[in-house]
């Protein structure tokens, strides 16, 4: 499985009218892009642990996008749809890290390799 990671924090005051359009271009991508097998958003989570105080920035939002390999990302980026999307993260955003990863299952027993 390959994810595409957000991080990212909203700009101050963002409307509502904004924040609608924003919601309409993930689902538009979410309905047009058949190579997405998951769309996730949520809030981060404060808890009180201590590598909550030594991050550098804050990002107050996520969205994972999981795909079944690179060619779905790749598609999923190129598609477009995606363009509208990054517009509107673009329009919104205040700061943001996107990152691609690699994943596999990890089963008991296994070793982790961090080649």
């Amino acid at each position: 499985m390959v994810v595409h990671i957000v991080l990212f924090r909203p700009k101050p005051g963002l409307t509502v009218p904004e924040q609608a359009a924003l919601e309409q271009s993930v689902t538009k991508v979410c309905e047009e892009v058949p190579s997405i097998r998951r769309f996730r958003v949520g809030r981060r989570v404060l808890h009180g642990r201590d590598y909550e105080k030594s991050m550098a920035e804050n990002f107050s939002y996520a969205a994972i996008i999981e795909f079944d390999d690179l060619e779905g990302l790749q598609s999923y980026l190129q598609h477009p749809v995606h363009d509208d999307l990054a517009a509107r993260f673009t329009e919104v955003l205040d700061t943001e890290l996107i990152y691609d990863f690699k994943l596999e299952e990890m089963e008991k027993n296994k070793n982790f390799n961090v080649d």
